[in-house]
């Protein structure tokens, strides 16, 4: 896990690192942009999907989360801190997922670098009595498809404030994903309208707004966190849902280790199956064309073997 550094050092490191010309993006300090367009950081793949369908041709979007990395514990180096003070325009999901920024970002010149909190205006809740990580606040928004159209207004509203000679096709940008979004949101409301069994069991508490969009209960093994390791009392309550409930899938995410639930379907005699977060979305899946979308209509499929 990379070790965020300390203020003088990261101002030190940024100085250098620009002396020394090792990015070529625009360094001026108003709006105008280099000749490539504009150029945007976002941190992990959802905040970058939302942002790149909005910026479309008019700039580059990078992640900054390399591809495959989870972002809870992941803390910036002072390289990365560069890379945003270096952008037009900086992307991050919300303080509550992205901690290190509600401090972090201290350094950086806003005139320059517009920083966009796409979960910004949305009340985040917070994690159940359940886990170790009670009272959190729960960054999964991006999983919600009626929250992620919310998210990708925020950050097309903060690409038209940055650069009001775009507005226009930003906003079209923007609608036309959203449309998208609408979509898929119609496919999981028609999906468990009729549904009896609306419960499922998940190694991370990572679909809550994602249930109480569409009127299901999630149980968690772990807490908002995939690291968080369940106590062997929440392990037995578990045990006693699943049999309760007559369930026969434990879902788990292929980016984190499935021991645990792997554990507690042998346990209670059931399967177990992925079901995405979209947190660690490697570049072997983006270079094949995984999308947000594509994943979101994969989890779709899933639940659907559960919630019927």
């Amino acid at each position: 896990m990379k070790k965020f550094t300390s203020v003088a050092l990261l101002l030190f490191s940024t100085s250098l690192f620009a002396a020394c010309g090792t990015h070529d993006t625009a360094s001026s300090s108003d709006s105008t942009t280099s000749d490539d367009g504009i150029d945007v950081v976002t941190t992990f793949y959802p905040m970058y999907e939302f942002t790149k369908a909005v910026v479309g041709d008019e700039g580059d979007v990078k992640l900054l989360i390399p591809a495959g990395n989870e972002p809870h514990e992941y803390e910036p180096s002072a390289q990365d801190m560069t890379k945003i003070s270096d952008a037009d325009v900086f992307v991050y999901n919300s303080d509550a997922l992205e901690k290190w920024a509600a401090n972090g970002l201290d350094t950086v010149d806003t005139d320059k670098t517009k920083v966009i909190q796409a979960a910004e205006g949305i009340t985040l809740a917070e994690s159940d009595a359940n886990s170790e990580e009670a009272g959190e606040l729960d960054p999964h928004v991006w999983l919600d498809p009626v929250l992620a159209e919310q998210e990708v207004e925020t950050i097309a509203a903060g690409l038209e404030d940055k650069f009001p000679d775009k507005a226009e096709t930003f906003e079209k940008n923007a609608d036309a994903y959203i449309a998208k979004l609408a979509d898929l949101d119609q496919e999981y409301q028609d999906a468990f309208k009729d549904a009896t069994q609306r419960s499922f069991v998940t190694q991370h508490a990572a679909f809550g707004y994602l249930a109480k969009e569409y009127d299901l209960t999630q149980e968690a093994i772990s807490g908002i966190s995939p690291e968080e390791e369940p106590s062997a009392a929440r392990l037995a309550e578990l045990k006693t849902f699943v049999e309760d409930n007559n369930l026969s899938i434990i879902y788990f995410e292929e980016t984190a280790s499935s021991k645990v639930a792997e554990a507690l379907a042998d346990e209670t005699g059931v399967s177990t199956e992925v079901l995405s977060p979209i947190e660690g979305i490697t570049q072997s899946d983006i270079d094949n064309g995984v999308t947000y979308l594509s994943i979101m209509e994969d989890n779709l499929k899933s639940l659907e073997k559960t919630v019927k």
